[in-house]
């Protein structure tokens, strides 16, 4: 028995008798991953949506429907026909103007109710992603243990990019360095930033290009692998590190200490947000929370969400986190599980330089910057 499909399963079955809803259909490539642990429905990466979708009724039947083009690997290579029954769709049916997997959809759930969907098609069926989303908030304990292995590994992989890397480089150059790193330990790196000196101070979000590396550098990266996702960023400097980003850096990491440390059962995002945003005001850089997001709970996408002053969004047990706190100049991100010792951070460098900091009686350790 596959007991992580069935506790998500369970899930979804309560979500559906709440909303009276007869059953949901997952096509965007973040759900099918989720609910098959890992599994790809994606051919074009750069939608959310799939092919193929997942069906889920509220008596618990399970459906995989999917073109005759895509159904022979998706049951060979990603989910077992012992677990979703396959329906199968001429893929001429598929393309044309009235979209037959609703309607199907429906047919296979009629003695149950209508259907809902993860995201929107036609115009006219319900969408439910951010119910969705509440099931999957919560790691279940096999994705506890992959979401850890995953931290880990690319954790040790930008240690390992940051040794063969030297100035004079170009942020494009050491982006090649850091896909091919992470894909040759079978992660994919879905967010590759690299700043180089006054890009570092210029932009939150550094696009690599052209410019060269000559004293300090940053790797943002955001690495996915079986559908979850980490994040962490490192900054690098030659030679001595300037006392005012050290002190910046120190900062930050105060503010990711503060964050982490609230990061509980029950916390809203509001209550986060204004966590964030008393550190930084007691520290000095009061200005610096309007400059960029603090980060948020994270899992299956980069980010379910975001805290802000109005988020009501609520921390879940054993959902992933990834905060990411900064001021101009320097930033420090680690990614995290709530679990019932506080919350853990998985993203860890061996032998990068830490900086320790204490909140409510607990040590956290943040990556400080590396001189080289």
């Amino acid at each position: 028995m596959n007991t992580e499909l069935e506790e998500k399963v369970e899930r979804l079955r309560e979500m559906l008798f709440r909303e009276g809803l007869g059953g949901v259909l997952l096509n965007s490539q973040h759900n099918f991953a989720w609910l098959t642990a890992g599994g790809r429905n994606g051919i074009d990466l750069s939608r959310d949506s799939g092919s193929g979708s997942l069906l889920v009724l509220r008596n618990g039947k399970k459906y995989i429907l999917a073109n005759n083009v895509e159904m022979p690997r998706l049951l060979t290579e990603e989910v077992s026909e012992a677990e979703f029954e396959p329906v199968e769709i001429v893929w001429q049916d598929e393309r044309s103007s009235h979209n037959p997997v609703v309607k199907i959809a429906n047919n296979l759930s009629a003695e149950n109710g209508p259907v809902a969907l993860d995201s929107p098609l036609n115009g006219h069926v319900r969408t439910v992603e951010n119910l969705v989303a509440e099931c999957r908030y919560s790691l279940t304990s096999s994705e506890v243990d992959r979401f850890k292995s995953l931290g880990r590994d690319a954790g040790v992989t930008v240690g390992c990019v940051i040794k063969n890397i030297e100035p004079g480089m170009t942020e494009l150059e050491i982006a090649v360095r850091v896909e091919s790193g992470f894909a040759e330990r079978n992660m994919a790196a879905v967010v590759n930033l690299v700043a180089a000196d006054a890009r570092l101070e210029r932009f939150r979000h550094p696009v690599p290009t052209e410019n060269h590396w000559e004293k300090l550098l940053m790797l943002v990266v955001c690495a996915k692998r079986d559908g979850l996702i980490v994040s962490l960023s490192r900054i690098v400097c030659v030679g001595a590190i300037p006392a005012d980003l050290e002190r910046r850096t120190e900062a930050a990491a105060r503010v990711n200490a503060r964050l982490c440390a609230a990061t509980q059962s029950g916390q809203t995002g509001a209550e986060l947000y204004e966590a964030a945003h008393d550190t930084y005001q007691k520290l000095g850089f009061g200005d610096e929370i309007n400059k960029h997001h603090q980060g948020g709970a994270c899992g299956y996408r980069t980010r379910d969400w975001v805290a802000h002053p109005t988020s009501g969004e609520t921390v879940f047990a054993n959902q992933a986190f990834a905060w990411n706190p900064s001021i101009t100049g320097t930033k420090v991100e680690e990614t995290g599980i709530v679990s019932p010792d506080g919350f853990e951070i998985v993203t860890a460098t061996p032998g990068f330089p830490q900086i320790k900091t204490c909140e409510n009686g607990r040590e956290y350790l943040f990556p400080s910057i590396l001189s080289i």
